[in-house]
């Protein structure tokens, strides 16, 4: 890990961006991550600190899975490439922009307070906490530009060489600490990378701006937001490989002291085992006593290949083929089996579980598409926890409809004001302690 926390990120980006100084330049954050990092670049730099509200425009079904951005100022960037493989119209992308434009709105309304701070003539920093496609950074830039900026740098603790390499066509100078061969996900790099929620962005602006009532939350001691520790110890983590079909594929094992089961996690598609989300989910897992393999369902030239993130045959099978490999692991074998999966995964879980039967104890889909893995529905036993955001209402209505075909023990769980991502404050919190109470009900 490259980065304690969001805090520590931008003091490390400060040091690097301690020149632009005597600029005088405006820290222009983006909600909600881009908020601790660009604060702490503010205070380093004397800075004034301003937001822009962008907002990332996912696939359908899978809005994980980036093909756009669009700023507050309604104006958006698109990834051609994507949004023609996957079928999206020109319709289909007005009504995404329209969607994610009023989000945009009530952020804006919120956080700004109609106080914005002039970027005429200024050099404006861009600060994120990372980007992986740069989609929402590029739309950023551009709205910084119509603003009136002078001239405008992104500044970001990690990032992809292919975003980076986008970025510098737009900004006049991109500044990436880290650029990893391979970024697997931004919260890779961070020891800490919980949710930001609006709270703790309103009080680290007003904090920031020297207003009543302004206070940093990352200066408060963290509270325990997942069951009691199972275990007194850290739980291990180590790096493994699976041969599938072929190809040799990376894993990390997470194991408590004395697991009572091993929770096998399928990502979904533009994720990868370092998925922050599902790396927060193993470590609650973890305190409840069970351990977590999390792997790449695809390998690195795989996975630049979209159309693949969706063939839930193959992943399918590969889970498959991964849960028969347990039984050749020592620690591994004698501990019943779940899956935890997400977006895609979730398809490609209820798939494998269909054809391994009783072998699977248990599957919980975080907003997943079951409704991908077809006819297969009807034939999983193990009982499913299928777990969707409230805001996510495409999504959620594709889940009911897969319930509808499940013949096993089954619910479906609606997160109260929680959308696909399940980055609201305390909604990824609900997913850990509803997969543990599945889990623990299940495996034992």
């Amino acid at each position: 890990m490259n980065y304690l926390d969001r805090r520590d990120a931008g003091r490390q980006l400060a040091t690097e961006l301690s020149s632009f100084a005597r600029e005088q330049p405006v820290i222009v954050a983006l909600p909600r991550g881009g908020v601790p990092v660009g604060v702490e670049v503010a205070r380093a730099l004397h800075a004034p600190i301003e937001i822009v509200a962008v907002r990332k425009i996912g696939a359908p079904g899978n809005p994980e899975l980036a093909v756009g951005a669009v700023a507050e100022d309604g104006s958006g960037v698109f990834d051609p490439r994507s949004a023609g493989m996957l079928g999206m119209t020109q319709a289909l992308l007005d009504e995404r922009l329209e969607e994610e434009s009023r989000e945009l709105r009530r952020r804006v309304d919120r956080y700004r307070q109609e106080r914005p701070v002039p970027l005429s003539g200024r050099t404006a920093i861009v600060i994120d906490d990372g980007m992986a496609t740069g989609m929402t950074e590029l739309a950023a830039v551009r709205a910084v530009r119509k603003r009136g900026a002078r001239r405008v740098v992104v500044a970001v603790p990690v990032g992809s060489s292919e975003a980076v390499a986008m970025l510098e066509e737009e900004a006049d100078r991109v500044i990436c600490l880290t650029v990893p061969r391979r970024l697997y996900g931004v919260g890779m790099w961070y020891e800490d990378f919980a949710p930001v929620s609006d709270e703790e962005v309103l009080l680290l602006l007003a904090d920031a701006r020297g207003e009543p009532g302004g206070a940093d939350p990352l200066r408060r001691a963290p509270t325990a937001s997942v069951p009691p520790t199972h275990s007194p110890r850290e739980p291990e983590e180590e790096e493994l490989g699976f041969e599938l079909q072929g190809i040799r594929l990376p894993a990390n094992l997470i194991f408590p002291a004395d697991p009572r089961g091993l929770v096998v996690f399928a990502h979904g598609s533009g994720s990868s085992r370092m998925s922050p989300r599902n790396r927060a989910v193993a470590r609650a897992l973890a305190t409840a006593g069970l351990g977590s393999l999390l792997f790449d369902l695809l390998s690195e030239h795989e996975a630049r290949r979209r159309e693949l993130s969706f063939d839930v045959p193959l992943l399918a099978a590969r889970l498959e083929e991964l849960t028969r490999q347990l039984t050749e692991r020592p620690r591994l074998r004698t501990l019943p089996v779940g899956y935890f999966g997400a977006s895609t995964g979730a398809a490609a879980a209820l798939r494998a579980a269909a054809t391994l039967g009783a072998e699977i104890a248990a599957v919980v889909s975080r907003g997943g598409r079951p409704d991908l893995a077809g006819e297969d529905l009807a034939r999983v036993v193990a009982p499913t926890l299928l777990i969707v955001g409230e805001r996510d209402h495409e999504v959620l209505e594709l889940n009911r409809r897969a319930a509808n075909l499940l013949a096993c023990a089954h619910e479906l769980v609606v997160v109260a004001g929680a959308g696909h991502l399940f980055e609201e404050a305390g909604a990824l919190e609900r997913v850990c302690e509803l997969a543990i109470d599945w889990f623990r009900r299940y495996l034992g």
